[in-house]
């Protein structure tokens, strides 16, 4: 008897750790949107130091680099993981593309410092392009640092008329940043981890709204449609 109960014991435990491991491998991900979402949901929540909502109504895109990493010392430096998603033709928010954003800008500056950065797409153009491979902020599209608040987008550029607004997130607070020169790429490794298919990209997400996917990325959805609306 007593042999049957340790035997039974044994597979539980074995269970719990097979359960265990396949959590880490995936946590990464499911971390990264979980992190988007809260990012997200403080959009509105100030909106006088916030991001302005009808930029937000009018995004074509958002990308959103949880605790990104900036670093300065003569030469500046930013590296950050996050996820890109866009409204698609029924204007609803896709499931989130992994992306990666790495790059630098000369100047005289001290210090180091960890942001969320947001990007705030204006047209599918610069989407695109992400999409099709290695996007340079600031050579293949225009970056303007994004106006904050309802009054001061009324003040700074009522038409917006650039093509990505960049901004970075610190102690909830959100403020206009400049991001000139970093990269942005596709993070296969990462979508092959959160939707396990090594056979798709960033297009097939983005028009595929019935994708198998974790139930964070409903969750993602949802969050940014109540956000942006």
């Amino acid at each position: 008897m007593k042999i049957w109960i340790v035997g039974g014991m044994l597979f539980l435990l074995a269970q719990n750790v097979m359960a265990a491991e396949t959590a880490k491998v995936h946590y990464p991900e499911i971390e990264r949107v979980e992190d988007a979402i809260k990012i997200i949901k403080t959009f509105t929540t100030i909106p006088e130091t916030g991001i302005p909502p009808t930029l937000l109504r009018n995004a074509c895109g958002i990308a959103i680099f949880p605790d990104a990493f900036r670093v300065g010392f003569i030469l500046g430096g930013n590296y950050g993981r996050g996820v890109l998603s866009i409204r698609n033709r029924r204007n609803q928010w896709t499931n989130p593309v992994f992306i990666t954003m790495a790059g630098g800008s000369i100047g005289w500056q001290i210090g180091a410092q960890s942001a969320d950065i947001i990007l705030v797409f204006k047209t599918r153009k610069s989407i695109d392009e992400i999409t099709a491979g290695k996007y340079t902020l600031g050579a293949d599209a225009s970056v303007a640092i994004g106006p904050v608040g309802r009054q001061a987008a009324a003040d700074t550029d009522t038409r917006f008329q650039a093509e990505i607004y960049s901004y970075s997130r610190t102690r909830g607070l959100f403020a206009g940043v400049s991001i000139q020169g970093a990269a942005i790429d596709i993070d296969y490794d990462a979508i092959v981890g959160f939707y396990h298919n090594s056979k798709i990209g960033a297009r097939y997400i983005f028009n595929t709204p019935n994708i198998t996917a974790p139930p964070v990325a409903a969750e993602f959805r949802k969050t940014l449609s109540d956000q942006t609306q």
